[in-house]
C-alpha cells in the first residue's frame, strides 16, 4: 500500500469516527440535546444531522467514485463550516469554534487524497476497457 492511499485511509478513517461517535451522541447525550437548543436549533435537528452523517459516513466509506462521493464531501463540508459559526455566533469558547474546522482540515486531506488516487485509478480502467475491447 502506498503513502497515499495509507493518508486517505488514516483520514477518512478519522474523520468518519468522529462523525459517527458525534452521531451517536446527537441520538443518546442530554448535553448535545442542550447543546442544539443553546445554539438555537430545533430539537428535530439534531435527529436529522444525526441521520444524515451515519449516512453520509457509510457513503464516504464505500467503495466508489463518481458525482455522489462529491457532494458527500461537501455536505460535511458544509456541515463543518457552519458548525463553527454557529459556535462562534453564540460566543461558545474557541475551542468549540475550531473542533470543526480541524475535523474540516482532516477532511480536505482526505477529499484530495480521494482525488489523486482516483486520477491514478481512471486512466488505468479505461486503458484496461479499451484493451479489452479490441
Amino acid at each position: 500500500m502506498n503513502k497515499l492511499k495509507i493518508t486517505y485511509w488514516i483520514t477518512t478513517g478519522i474523520f468518519s469516527a468522529m462523525m459517527l461517535f458525534s452521531a451517536t451522541m446527537y441520538f443518546t447525550s442530554p448535553d448535545m440535546a442542550q447543546t442544539f437548543e443553546h445554539l438555537g436549533f430545533p430539537d428535530y435537528f439534531r435527529i436529522e444531522l444525526g441521520i444524515a452523517k451515519i449516512i453520509g459516513v457509510i457513503l464516504l466509506l464505500a467503495p466508489f467514485t463518481g458525482r455522489l462521493k462529491e457532494w458527500v464531501y461537501a455536505g460535511f463540508t458544509i456541515n463543518m463550516i457552519s458548525g463553527s459559526i454557529a459556535h462562534a455566533a453564540t460566543g461558545d469558547p474557541i475551542s468549540a469554534v475550531l473542533t470543526p474546522i480541524v475535523l474540516l482540515v482532516v477532511l480536505a486531506v482526505s477529499y484530495t487524497t480521494f482525488q489523486k488516487l482516483d486520477d491514478e485509478i481512471e486512466p488505468a480502467f479505461v486503458a484496461q476497457l479499451i484493451g479489452s475491447a479490441s
